[in-house]
C-alpha cells in the first residue's frame, strides 16, 4: 500500500479575514456535490518543492469540507529518482538520450507503484513525471485520472515526451500552469490550466513579528544592521546560484558589507542536488558573508518566512521556472523581488509591480543595486506586489479552480 501523508482538516472560515465570506461561499458552493467522494493526490515527496507546498494546504480544505481526501507519496529507491529527475530536466528542454535501462527502472517502478495503489477512489489526481505512468498500469479502477504537470514543458525533449505520451494518453484530464507549457504535439481530450498559488496562514507564509525575524536572521550568523539579498530555491541549475552568486559580487563592489543568503531544501527525489551543493560550497569558501542555508542545519518553513520578511531584496534568477512559488511567498511579505522573466514567474509578478524582471545577470544586479539604494521604492514595490498576491495568487483560488475541474468529471460521469 503507498504511504499516506498525515494531515488533518483545516476549516475553511480561517480563511475570511483575507478573502472575505463571498469567495468563501462559493468554495462552499462548488464543494457540495463533491461531498461523499473520495479523491486522492499522488506526488514523490513530502518536502523540498512547491508540489508538496500545495498538497499540504489544498488536501486539508477537501477534509474540511467533508470529502475525503488522502494524500500518498510513491515509494522508489535513487536509482529510480536519478531517473526521473533525469526527465525532469529533458522536459524542460536539457539534451538527454533515453537508454532501453532506463525506460525499464521507469516502468518497473510504476508497475509497483500501482499495484501498491490498493484503495478505491472517485478520483485521483497525479502530480509530475515521476508517478505519471501509474495510470497506465492501474487502470481506471472506477476512478477519473488527472495528471498535473508543474514544470516547464514547452520545449521538451522530443525522445522523453515521446516514451510518457502514451502514459498521459490514459488520464481523464491534463493540467498545466499555462498555456504556453502544453507540448506542442500533445493531442488531448481534456486540456486545462490552473495556476499555482500559496497559503497565507500556512507557517511559511503567516505574519511574523518583525522582533522574530530578526532573532531568526541572526540565529543564521546574519548582521540585522546589513543589507541581505536571499534566494529561496532548490540547488539546481535551473534556479541559477552561481549566477545569484555573481549577482550579488556585481553588487557588493558598490554596496560593502552585502550579504547573500541561498536558502534550499534538500528533497529525497532530486539526487543531483548533492553535486550542486559541493559547487556552492566550494564556490563560497573565504566569503564570511555568502550563507548557504538548508534543512540539513534544521531549517524550515518559519526560517523561509522570517527570511523573506527581513530581506532587502529577494532574487528568484531561474533560467526555466513553471511557476515559481517563491516569488508569490516573498511578495505576500511586502519584500520586493527581482527575478528573470522566465515561466510562470511573469504570471505573478508585472515588471513594475513587486519589483523588477530582468534577462541577464547584469541587467538583475542593476535592478538589485536600485532597490537597495532606494528603500522608499522598494517598500512601495513590495506592497504592491503583496495586493497583486492577495487578489490572484491565494490558495482559496487555486482550491476553487481544482473543484470545479474535478466537479465538471463527475459530471461527464454520470
Amino acid at each position: 500500500m503507498l504511504d499516506t501523508v498525515d494531515v488533518g482538516p483545516r476549516p475553511l472560515r480561517q480563511y475570511e479575514p483575507i478573502v472575505g465570506q463571498e469567495v468563501l461561499e462559493e468554495i462552499r458552493g462548488l464543494a457540495a456535490p463533491l461531498r461523499g467522494a473520495r479523491i486522492a493526490q499522488i506526488n514523490a515527496t513530502t518536502y523540498g518543492g512547491g508540489v508538496s507546498e500545495l498538497l499540504r494546504s489544498i488536501v486539508p480544505l477537501y477534509r474540511g469540507l467533508g470529502i475525503h481526501c488522502d494524500w500518498k507519496l510513491i515509494s522508489a529507491g535513487p536509482k529510480f529518482f536519478t531517473v526521473t529527475k533525469a526527465f525532469h530536466n529533458a522536459l524542460q528542454g536539457a539534451p538527454y538520450e533515453l537508454k532501453q535501462a532506463t525506460r525499464e527502472r521507469y516502468l518497473m517502478s510504476s508497475t509497483y507503484n500501482a499495484r501498491q495503489l490498493e484503495e478505491e477512489y472517485d478520483f485521483i489526481i497525479v502530480h509530475d513525471p515521476q508517478p505519471a505512468a501509474i495510470r497506465y498500469f492501474r487502470g481506471r479502477a472506477g476512478a477519473r485520472w488527472i495528471w498535473r504537470c508543474h514544470i516547464d514543458t514547452s520545449e521538451p525533449n522530443e525522445e522523453v515526451l515521446d516514451f510518457l505520451l502514451p502514459f498521459l494518453a490514459e488520464y481523464d484530464a491534463l493540467v498545466f500552469t499555462m498555456d504556453r507549457f502544453v507540448p506542442p504535439r500533445l493531442n488531448h481530450q481534456r486540456l486545462a490550466t490552473i495556476i499555482p498559488a500559496i497559503d497565507p496562514i500556512s507557517p511559511k507564509n503567516m505574519a511574523l513579528p518583525s522582533g522574530i525575524c530578526d532573532e531568526i536572521r541572526a540565529w543564521r550568523g546574519i548582521d540585522p544592521d546589513r543589507p541581505l539579498v536571499t534566494q529561496v530555491s532548490r540547488f539546481d541549475p535551473w534556479k541559477d546560484p552561481m549566477g545569484v552568486i555573481e549577482v550579488y559580487r556585481l553588487v557588493r563592489k558598490e554596496i560593502p558589507g552585502l550579504q547573500l543568503a541561498l536558502l534550499s531544501t534538500i528533497a529525497h527525489d532530486d539526487p543531483e542536488v548533492w553535486d550542486m551543493y559541493k559547487v556552492l560550497v566550494d564556490e563560497v569558501r573565504g566569503d564570511d558573508d555568502i550563507h548557504l542555508v538548508t534543512n540539513l542545519i534544521g531549517v524550515g518553513d518559519v526560517e523561509v518566512n522570517a527570511f523573506q520578511r527581513c530581506s532587502s531584496v529577494v532574487l528568484q534568477k531561474s533560467i526555466r521556472e513553471g511557476f515559481g512559488l517563491v516569488v508569490s511567498e516573498t511578495l505576500w511579505k511586502g519584500t520586493p523581488v527581482v527575478a528573470n522573466r522566465r515561466g510562470g514567474i511573469p504570471l505573478q509578478m508585472e515588471d513594475g509591480v513587486g519589483g523588477f524582471l530582468v534577462e541577464n545577470t547584469e541587467e538583475c544586479a542593476e535592478r538589485t543595486l536600485h532597490l537597495l539604494t532606494h528603500r522608499d521604492e522598494a517598500r512601495a514595490l513590495g506592497l504592491s506586489g503583496k495586493e497583486s498576491v492577495r487578489r490572484h495568487f491565494l490558495i482559496t483560488r487555486l482550491f476553487a479552480d481544482e473543484l470545479r475541474l474535478v466537479a465538471s468529471l463527475a459530471a461527464r460521469s454520470t
